[in-house]
């Protein structure tokens, strides 16, 4: 299996084939290949940065003579007028870099934004109920994403479908059954040597008793109402983890989450996140060059 690095870098390869192709030839055109300059990377819009280590991946990716200096590290809260780093060598370099360290750090930063917000919001209510994810991400950027999630105080629920089984309605319907799903997960597990935690997803009271019967280590409720949350997750009683999930929204999460389940996962923290507005200016006499 691929490490994070490596899939990282394939990313960011890939990304700047699709954006350069042949060449920078704006760039080219006018910019001589030894003049040196520096860029500064500036907030614009109130939120949690994200995004420090990949920032550097890009630079020295394209050009390991790229010098970085950060000022600003993940987690932090910022505000507009905020540089969070400086960035100095060839100006080619620096041009070809800007737009897809933008796109990465502004995603990054919303997703660690709106993190922050949703798990604040839980903790201010005085619940215990912790924010989770889901693999509904961008395709090649789920690593960063999730990162994202975990900068902003979020939990990474499982990172692919080889780290973790989760039994779905299609895989219970499929499969004929809770009984018949759990009980062919934890044979497949015993049989190819997996230490796999076991989720299984329920849609009513039968399906939980029969779960909580078979026996596994997270049970989630799927478009449970908060007063049907609250009599499944005392039903649990503790046995297992809780999970809460489909049709829950910020706005209507709080019940949920004062029903005592242990998680609320929400695709929202990456499918429809708007990204931190922030920019990456030339500096010339130490001021930045706005347009």
């Amino acid at each position: 299996m691929l490490r994070v690095e490596e899939l990282n870098d394939r990313l960011i390869d890939l990304a700047f084939s699709e954006d350069i192709g042949d060449g920078d030839h704006t760039t080219l055109c006018c910019i001589p290949s030894d003049a040196i300059g520096e860029s500064k990377l500036m907030i614009k819009q109130e939120g949690i940065f994200a995004g420090v280590d990949i920032a550097k991946r890009v630079f020295h990716r394209f050009d390991p003579e790229l010098a970085v200096e950060i000022n600003i590290e993940d987690g932090a809260h910022v505000t507009p007028g905020d540089i969070v780093m400086s960035v100095k060598g060839r100006e080619q370099s620096l041009l070809q870099t800007e737009r897809l360290m933008l796109n990465i750090l502004q995603r990054m930063s919303g997703i660690a934004t709106m993190t922050h917000k949703y798990q604040q919001a839980l903790i201010d209510a005085g619940t215990k109920t912790r924010v989770l994810d889901t693999r509904k991400t961008t395709p090649g950027m789920r690593m960063l994403e999730k990162e994202a999630v975990l900068i902003g105080g979020g939990i990474n629920h499982r990172i692919g479908l080889f780290d973790m089984i989760l039994l779905k309605d299609n895989h219970i319907d499929f499969c004929g059954g809770i009984h018949n799903a759990i009980s062919h997960a934890k044979a497949y597990c015993k049989e190819k040597g997996k230490d796999l935690k076991i989720e299984c997803e329920v849609r009513n009271f039968k399906e939980l008793n029969e779960a909580l019967v078979e026996g596994c280590d997270r049970i989630m409720f799927d478009n449970f109402t908060p007063e049907d949350t609250r009599r499944a997750v005392n039903i649990v009683a503790g046995r297992c983890e809780t999970e809460s999930s489909g049709g829950i929204t910020f706005e209507n999460m709080i019940p949920y989450a004062k029903a005592g389940v242990d998680f609320i996962s929400f695709g929202a923290l990456t499918h429809s996140v708007k990204g931190l507005d922030m920019n990456f200016k030339a500096a010339v006499s130490d001021k930045l060059v706005m347009k």
